[in-house]
């Protein structure tokens, strides 16, 4: 395995690759992206749905690494991934600039990915599995997230994108395909369990709920007063807006910040 100074100059590498792509290229691995978590917290939803309570929870959360694995494994563009980017910030080897073009166009592009699915997935009748429990699920735990106090979704945030990073960091510390699948497996199924907020889980989670109470026939199956408050402008200023801003502190600062001090620059300090 790769030892965690290995991993830190190694992805000096990695990230300036990142933010040299064309905004093509990387516009359309962002979307893959989106689509990649999204489809991930479809299955984990369904599962959940299958077995109900904290044993729902927990096995649609061993579901939702899928997602993340895609990313890695099939390549493509994480927004919450990239907040890693400030290492070769820190090192100068990439620019301030270079990397919040690069964090707006995969967090458009992933924005994108996400919400097609959670049309499609709404369109396809796809949440009236288990007689419309499915659908009712998705539209309450939407509601929930547009729900939460800011600085509630903001923390939130912040511990999310510390285990998503933390499992970007761990699965660079494995040569293969294996070690990798298994390295970033339990942080992101802690974060799960935890209840944490993933911007761009939230891009599919968020719109498929709204998507649901517009449907004719996804909408009937829902009782009188569901999704009340849940809107477009809910879902984008009272959770998206502080989630990213606490995915950005839990993976720049706390991972990224962190682990450039400790095997970089403290390293080159003796």
């Amino acid at each position: 395995m790769n030892l965690p100074g290995e991993v830190a100059k190694n992805y000096i590498e990695a990230g300036k690759k990142k933010a040299a792509m064309g905004a093509g290229k990387t516009f359309l691995l962002a979307a893959m992206a989106g689509m990649f978590i999204a489809l991930a917290g479809s299955g984990a939803s369904t599962a959940s749905c299958t077995i109900g309570g904290s044993a729902g929870k927990l096995v649609g959360a061993c579901i939702f690494p899928a997602g993340l694995t895609l990313v890695l494994l099939a390549g493509s563009e994480l927004f919450t991934g990239n907040c890693l980017l400030v290492i070769p910030v820190l090192e100068k080897e990439l620019s301030v600039r270079a990397m919040m073009r690069n964090w707006g166009i995969v967090y458009l592009g992933n924005l994108a990915g996400s919400v097609f699915i959670a049309w499609m997935v709404v369109r396809s009748h796809q949440l009236c599995l288990f007689e419309g429990a499915l659908a009712a699920a998705s539209v309450q735990a939407a509601q929930a997230k547009v729900s939460m106090p800011f600085w509630d979704a903001f923390l939130k945030g912040v511990l999310c994108n510390m285990l998503v990073c933390l499992a970007v960091w761990v699965s660079f510390a494995a040569r293969d395909v294996a070690g990798k699948v298994t390295a970033l497996f339990y942080p992101i199924v802690v974060f799960v369990v935890c209840g944490f907020e993933h911007s761009i889980a939230n891009m599919f989670y968020c719109p498929v709920g709204i998507f649901a109470m517009a449907d004719p026939v996804t909408s009937a199956m829902l009782a009188d007063g569901a999704g009340n408050g849940l809107t477009w402008g809910s879902f984008f200023f009272k959770n998206l807006v502080p989630v990213t801003l606490g995915n950005v502190v839990g993976g720049s600062l706390l991972v990224g910040v962190a682990y450039w001090l400790a095997y970089l620059r403290l390293d080159r300090q003796g």
